[in-house]
């Protein structure tokens, strides 16, 4: 009498653990990576708080204002989110450090969100650039670049 085997052996079981493993270690970098640009992605709307303000220095003024306490605003370490550890203006950009509940891959980056203009026309509404991107032709940009989120991680928008 012959004796019949049901199931797989050790040997179809190692060969389907291997494509599983190979198939896990393609998957997991590109999901980290999306992961990572949401968070950053998520710290954009926070910059809100003092969009209009400067805004408004901008449209009275025609001047960008030097730091926080001028558009109203606390102390960058007082302003704080899931992801922004400070918030710092200067001189009209928006300087965001990313933290606490972030990815380690971006914790203690910046993120610069800077206002563009058009310098000798205060009635143009203020176009604010993100990171490293462009400002549209012939808007110019106020306040300093500090952006050293990686342009991988960035959102297309800031690139």
């Amino acid at each position: 009498m012959q004796r019949k085997y049901l199931g797989f052996s050790a040997i179809e079981i190692m060969v389907v653990m291997a494509i599983l493993v190979i198939l896990a270690m393609i998957a997991i970098p590109s999901s980290l990576a999306r992961i990572v640009k949401t968070q950053v992605a998520g710290t954009i709307p926070w910059a809100d708080v003092a969009t209009e303000p400067i805004e408004q220095s901008w449209k009275v003024n025609k001047t960008m204002p030097p730091d926080n306490a001028a558009v109203g605003l606390p102390s960058p370490e007082k302003i704080v989110s899931n992801f922004v550890t400070s918030l710092t203006v200067k001189d009209g950009a928006i300087h965001m450090t990313l933290g606490n509940k972030v990815h380690p891959k971006i914790k203690d980056k910046v993120l610069t969100i800077r206002p563009a203009v058009v310098e000798d026309s205060q009635v143009v509404p203020i176009a604010w650039v993100c990171g490293n991107a462009s400002p549209p032709p012939p808007m110019v940009v106020k306040g300093e670049n500090m952006t050293t989120v990686p342009d991988e991680y960035l959102p297309q928008s800031c690139r």
